[in-house]
């Protein structure tokens, strides 16, 4: 397809794509007729994860399970576009318009013009003023409720996303607002997504988006949950759909608006060009992949692990986080499951379970550490540590939905080495994933193909061990990027380079087929290995022992023991 004759645009076009990841963000320049990637820059948050507590004049601390962010981190990194425009080596004028993506659920409480409560003169110190990012998950208990009240009411809704609301979501985290600091709760105008905030930044239009308004938001047919179901949860929660969430929502790939002069001299694009509706990470990478297809699933693999497909028609998944009409592409029904620590957990065991004498050899050798892991935990075959753990470090997205599990290792003795026990956390992500591709697949929902992205691609022992678990060929997406690369087909489709998502995804899109294909011996050992997974993730996750809860309660007691603040 020549996109040259479509609409005018001509070869020498090019969109932006800006992907907001958990740490930092990065831009890519892509050009328009044939997606090649002209130039890239990444910015960094200076405040990373605030889980600890919140800097400033007085320090507060933060309880367990809190994840926030600042919202300046975020136009902040905004400098990532001119720099990669710099990369490029374009002329700003050649950019027709920008996109972004966005961490989901990752929301705010902010005023009717946008700006964040935590920004305003005196809330700088008040943890519920700031975002919480997707990891906070201190908002089970609020999840609970709200999962108890839908069961107790039939709500219809409840099973599009497998029979559990997350605490990762919009309406828990808002309501551990409500129940925790009423008077921010009050204050707060709009309670809005990251995702749908940036482009307020950029085009002075506030805008929600489908992807995180029926994945994260609840929104379902048409409508959020009811006025009388909000009041079943607690009387002072009946309006918050309508008088915090309600707007129009906009289609994925629409046109949000034109990008105005402040938001201009920050990207160093040109005022009035193309602003796309936001969007979420994981789901504006599949058409990154190339030709959208139903079955084809999208693996995004960074700090978590978000599964996305289209499917042909509409199922009920246990344990799914969501399923939308639209959610992905328009005309097919979007499926959303995950895993929400995977890169997270191996930064985690690389940072406390290694000795010394590897990050020695790492420096002597000139090799990142967790890349001298892969080696050495890789050489042995499968089987041979005799481990295997549970990789909930994070908790359970899928199909559990329990942030309240924790991590698990079996096997270990006083020979286990560091590698041994690194390779057994490799293989409990592979077996998570498996356990979602079953879970689909007993549902009527097939997966026929698996493509890969994200960080944790560069991995190759980790892709192969994924290959030989979930026994099938793992293709992986042309771009080291892919986010900002299904970002910046859709600043394409919403400049009028294309008509819809799919034709621009079939000329920017990017697929290295079959790079990673199972090894026949190896898989015979997984499927023993995972036999063993599944038992203790059914024990320890279906109701066979809570001793992970008790051990959260016990731990949680103690914290608020110790600091004096109420739970």
């Amino acid at each position: 397809m020549d996109v040259s004759a479509n609409k005018g645009v001509s070869g020498d076009a090019f969109v932006v794509g800006v992907d907001f990841g958990t740490l930092s963000a990065r831009a890519l320049v892509v050009r328009v007729n044939d997606g090649a990637e002209a130039g890239t820059a990444v910015s960094e948050y200076p405040h990373g994860v605030i889980d600890r507590e919140l800097a400033g004049a007085s320090r507060v601390e933060l309880p367990p399970d809190w994840a926030l962010q600042d919202p300046a981190d975020y136009t902040g990194a905004l400098a990532a576009v001119p720099a990669a425009v710099r990369d490029a080596g374009i002329d700003p004028g050649q950019v027709i318009g920008i996109a972004t993506d966005f961490t989901a659920s990752t929301c705010m409480p902010v005023l009717a013009d946008g700006t964040p409560l935590c920004q305003l003169p005196g809330l700088a110190a008040r943890p519920h003023a700031y975002p919480k990012l997707w990891k906070h998950h201190a908002a089970q208990p609020h999840a609970d409720r709200i999962n108890a009240v839908a069961h107790e009411r039939q709500e219809k809704w409840i099973s599009r996303y497998g029979g559990k609301i997350s605490s990762e979501w919009q309406f828990a985290k808002a309501l551990q607002l409500l129940d925790e600091d009423f008077e921010l709760y009050q204050r707060a105008d709009r309670w809005i997504e990251a995702a749908d905030w940036i482009i307020w930044q950029l085009c002075g239009t506030e805008t929600r988006n489908a992807c995180t308004a029926g994945y994260k938001g609840i929104f379902q047919d048409g409508q959020y949950p009811s006025r009388d179901f909000l009041a079943a949860l607690d009387p002072r929660f009946a309006g918050f759909a309508s008088d915090k969430l309600a707007h129009p929502i906009s289609p994925l790939g629409a046109l949000a608006g034109r990008l105005r002069p402040a938001a201009a001299a920050l990207t160093g694009l040109p005022a009035g060009i193309a602003v796309a509706v936001g969007n979420v990470d994981a789901h504006v990478t599949v058409p990154a992949a190339g030709p959208v297809a139903a079955g084809k699933m999208v693996l995004i693999m960074g700090t978590s692990t978000c599964h996305v497909m289209n499917g042909a028609g509409l199922a009920e998944v246990p344990g799914m986080c969501g399923v939308v009409d639209g959610g992905i592409v328009a005309g097919l029904w979007g499926y959303e499951l995950g895993q929400s620590g995977v890169g997270d957990i191996f930064a985690w065991f690389t940072r406390n379970g290694v000795p010394g004498e590897f990050a020695e050899e790492a420096r002597r050798r000139g090799v990142p550490l967790p890349a001298l892991l892969d080696e050495k935990a890789c050489e042995p075959p499968p089987g041979a540590s005799g481990l295997v753990a549970l990789d909930w470090e994070g908790g359970n997205r899928s199909v559990l939905v329990d942030a309240g599990l924790s991590g698990l290792i079996v096997g270990l003795t006083l020979a286990t080495t560091a590698p041994e026990i690194y390779r057994a956390l490799l293989e409990s992500t592979a077996f998570g994933t498996r356990v979602i591709v079953e879970d689909l697949g007993a549902s009527g929902v097939p997966v026929t193909e698996f493509v890969v992205a994200g960080g944790l691609v560069k991995s190759a022992p980790l892709m192969q061990i994924y290959a030989d678990v979930l026994q099938r060929p793992l293709s992986v997406i042309g771009s080291e990027q892919a986010g900002a690369l299904g970002s910046a087909i859709h600043a394409a489709v919403a400049a009028g380079a294309y008509p819809d998502v799919p034709a621009a995804a079939d000329v920017m899109g990017r697929l290295q087929p079959d790079v990673y294909v199972p090894d026949a011996a190896r898989a015979e050992v997984y499927d023993e290995l995972y036999a063993e997974y599944v038992q203790l993730h059914d024990y320890f996750g279906r109701g066979g022992n809570s001793v992970m809860h008790r051990l959260r309660a016990i731990r949680d007691r103690a914290y608020f023991s110790r600091t004096g603040s109420g739970a």
